[in-house]
């Protein structure tokens, strides 16, 4: 499609503390799954990509790690991976819930924003369906004080309220060019890597509090089975840091892992369009978030 006059197409990035609603709130703006949810934090570990086609324009919203105080060399990865994605974009959504008082945290982000001074930030309050009136009346004023935003938006990724003026907002700091993906896409994920975090997502429900940090999931090998065009195999290994995890995940008598496999299948399901057989092996990589040879052969790249 050639460049018009009137068609915007850019960027824009997903900031804020971990655990703040930012990939339920770019699955919600694309209208499908293309990054992984779950209430523990620092759930998203790679710089995502979701496309929002709009008649006029063309937004491709990027979702990061989140900020913090990194405590591991993944942690510093993830935390280099986020200030990079900062600094590339048109417009930045800064994220802060509607549920929870603003922090230290959310006025460290606000002070690292501030400091870009070339790129317009817009705030974003998210979660507004599990919070009063009053309480986003509160947090709107507590925002806006937090900086020179572009604009202040309240919405909820799962009732749609104001999804529709958020697209608008970032659309309109978006500069004018053509469109960057093909018509109908939604994200440029590559297929392998989706289903590795369908399958961590579907692990990280129901573990305890330390497990999450220490899982990660490779896609050893998948392909459609031989005469069989309705059925893909997939192989695929969930990393552990320590072998006294093993147990966790397990469950007794393998009830835990079991139930890993059936949901995980079934999300594959769903984005492959095919019957899925899953083969859901475990294997232990020791402290494998500090060590860079390990980190680089599970995608966590310098």
């Amino acid at each position: 499609m050639p460049a018009q006059a009137s068609f915007r197409s850019g960027f824009a990035c997903f900031a804020g503390r971990p655990n703040v609603g930012k990939s339920t709130l770019m699955n919600a703006l694309v209208g499908a799954k293309v990054a992984i949810t779950s209430s523990r934090p620092q759930t998203t570990r790679r710089v995502i990509r979701g496309i929002v086609h709009r008649p006029g324009a063309q937004l491709v919203i990027v979702d990061t790690p989140g900020l913090h105080r990194p405590r591991t060399l993944l942690g510093e990865r993830l935390d280099s991976l986020t200030r990079s994605a900062l600094a590339e974009v048109d417009v930045i959504g800064f994220c802060v819930p509607a549920t929870q008082p603003v922090g230290p945290g959310d006025k460290y982000l606000a002070r690292e924003l501030a400091a870009l001074k070339k790129i317009p930030v817009v705030a974003i309050v998210t979660m507004t369906d599990e919070a009063s009136r009053e309480q986003v009346a509160r947090q709107l004023t507590a925002v806006a004080g937090l900086g020179d935003w572009a604009d202040v938006v309240p919405v909820s990724a799962v009732s749609g309220f104001q999804l529709d003026v958020l697209t608008d907002v970032l659309v309109s700091r978006l500069p004018e060019g053509a469109p960057l993906y093909l018509d109908g896409e939604l994200t440029d994920e590559p297929e392998r890597i989706m289903i590795a975090e369908l399958i961590r997502e579907a692990a990280l429900e129901g573990v305890r509090d330390e497990l999450p940090h220490s899982i990660a999931v490779v896609v050893e090998e998948m392909g459609p089975r031989p005469g069989r065009d309705d059925l893909t195999d997939v192989h695929a290994l969930l990393y552990l840091d320590r072998p006294s995890q093993k147990a966790i995940v397990i469950g007794a008598k393998g009830a835990r892992l079991k139930e890993v496999g059936t949901a995980a299948r079934r999300r594959i399901e769903a984005l492959l369009g095919t019957k899925v057989y899953l083969d859901l092996h475990i294997k232990i990589a020791k402290d494998w978030q500090r060590d860079p040879k390990q980190l680089r052969r599970l995608g966590f790249y310098d």
